[in-house]
């Protein structure tokens, strides 16, 4: 018999003394909600994390009271999104094929839950996860990260069984299915070259570009010394980090601002004379270009080798493979 994966409700901190009194504004029914019917023994219920916490609320004025929030409602996807299950969006196609339930009845697209409700996913959607696939590229010049644009392809044509990195030492068969619904998951501009994560799977979209993220991508960055600009006296081309000011290498670690808000701090540090190594935990667009040229700084290449922990490694230009199985940003 396949398995149900429950998810558990939050349990809510003890009131103590500072429980609620019955008729206290916005007060709550005491009656908890009825719990999913009995499931057979065979079908155990797998144990998963629940949320940090719930949010819990004291009537004002009670004596000794700790004032809490009180209990709020959040839509299903979020939930479980929240809970590293999916992104919402796969949350929203397991709920439009009934394959997920709330407190033992089937969910609604766009239903609210409770931290204290049960939720349960039926294995059909464990089982279509598996089958989604991240591919890892080494993106070559001339080619955008997403969808065409300018008369440029897009990187994903170059997803195909002749580009098939031979090296790949995951044994996944590729299949045209592979290529269906394949999303970039982090910008790399179409003058830049080095490791492209393309996803079908939310999670791994949700781990490297989500607002939370705090995954870290590493880019080597050549660079010329450009006082007055690119076409304007002085640039220097060669021995750069001699000429550099330290100030200025200080701000591109901490102290810039790109369309009106402050950069997170980075790592930013010389490798050799002519080029530098940026560690981000944020991806804007044209972001390391656009830090450079605050600075007096020109980028003439720009490499992207690490997201995480997986790096570009030997894999050669133009060249895919699979994230491996055990294989986690």
């Amino acid at each position: 018999m396949s398995k149900t994966l429950s998810l558990p409700p939050q349990k809510k901190p003890a009131a103590g003394a500072g429980a609620q009194k019955p008729g206290g504004p916005s007060a709550r029914p005491s009656v908890r909600p009825k719990p999913a019917p009995a499931r057979p023994a065979a079908a155990s219920k797998v144990p998963v994390r629940p949320q940090a916490r719930a949010n819990v609320w004291t009537a004002p004025g009670a004596e000794g009271a700790t004032p809490t929030k009180a209990p709020s409602s959040v839509r299903l996807n979020k939930r479980l999104s929240d809970l590293g299950y999916c992104s919402r969006r796969e949350a929203d196609e397991w709920i439009a094929r009934g394959w997920v339930s709330v407190n033992g009845a089937v969910a609604t697209m766009g239903q609210t839950v409770l931290p204290e409700d049960q939720l349960d996913v039926s294995p059909e959607a464990t089982a279509l996860q598996g089958e989604r696939v991240t591919i890892l590229m080494h993106k070559p010049m001339g080619y955008v990260s997403g969808l065409p644009e300018d008369g440029h392809q897009s990187a994903a044509v170059l997803i195909k069984p002749a580009s098939r990195w031979r090296d790949d030492k995951t044994p996944r068969r590729f299949e045209a299915q592979h290529t269906r619904g394949l999303a970039p998951a982090g910008r790399l501009d179409i003058d830049s070259t080095g490791l492209l994560v393309l996803t079908q799977d939310g999670r791994v979209a949700k781990a490297l570009i989500g607002e939370d993220s705090d995954v870290e991508k590493e880019y080597l960055v050549r660079v010329q010394f450009t006082p007055n600009g690119p076409k304007g006296a002085g640039v220097v081309v060669q021995n750069v980090q001699a000429v550099f000011p330290a100030d200025r290498l200080a701000l591109l670690c901490h102290g810039l601002q790109l369309d009106g808000q402050a950069l997170r701090q980075a790592q930013v540090e010389w490798q050799n004379p002519e080029q530098l190594r940026f560690v981000l935990k944020e991806g804007k667009k044209r972001q390391i270009r656009r830090m450079c040229e605050q600075v007096g700084l020109h980028v003439v290449g720009l490499k992207r080798i690490r997201i995480g922990r997986i790096t570009l490694g030997q894999l050669p230009p133009g060249q895919w493979r699979f994230l491996g199985e055990h294989e986690r940003f």
